[in-house]
């Protein structure tokens, strides 16, 4: 079983890669792919520039790293109550390449951030939209207040009670 996983976020940092890595993990038997958006930064998407260049090679890229995977871990990050502009710029791009970006790959929906909802916002808006765009969400996540629920240095959620519910998540994934 091949896992694609990413934080929806350019922040070398991310604190969502740290977790969608983290979830990854927890799939018995699988084989983690953890793709990093930097590696995808492209012009930001209008129709001229499509017009001009076509269909991005980095896009192209991406879609094909979604089409290895048997399970998507994503998790999101929250900018002002929305996706990150990284993360929409190459949805956008692969959009126009294929409107099933997910290519309805089973999906675990995730989303983190330092504050008390835990991207509660762009989760939301994430759960009504992907399965338009060929999201096929099995379960979804949220962990609050990343900074005293997640050991950095162990790479894994501290609070017992929500390490136990996206463990069991998963179990039932």
């Amino acid at each position: 079983m091949k896992i694609i996983a990413f934080g929806a976020s350019p922040s070398k940092n991310s604190i969502n890669k740290k977790l969608a890595t983290y979830a990854a993990t927890l799939f018995e038997n699988a084989e983690v792919d953890v793709l990093d958006l930097n590696e995808f930064q492209m012009p930001i998407f209008t129709v001229d520039i499509e017009k001009e260049i076509g269909q991005h090679e980095l896009a192209k890229a991406f879609m094909a790293k979604i089409a290895t995977a048997d399970i998507l871990v994503v998790s999101l990050a929250e900018n002002n109550g929305n996706f990150s502009v990284a993360f929409k710029n190459i949805f956008d791009w692969c959009s126009r390449i294929s409107g099933k970006v997910f290519q309805e790959k089973p999906m675990l929906l995730m989303a983190t951030s330092p504050g008390a909802r835990g991207g509660a916002s762009v989760l939301e808006i994430a759960k009504k939209a992907f399965p338009f765009y060929g999201g096929n969400i099995k379960a979804a996540f949220s962990l609050p207040s990343f900074d005293a629920n997640f050991d950095v240095e162990k790479g894994n959620i501290s609070n017992p009670e929500l390490d136990s519910q996206l463990k069991e998540i998963i179990k039932n994934f």
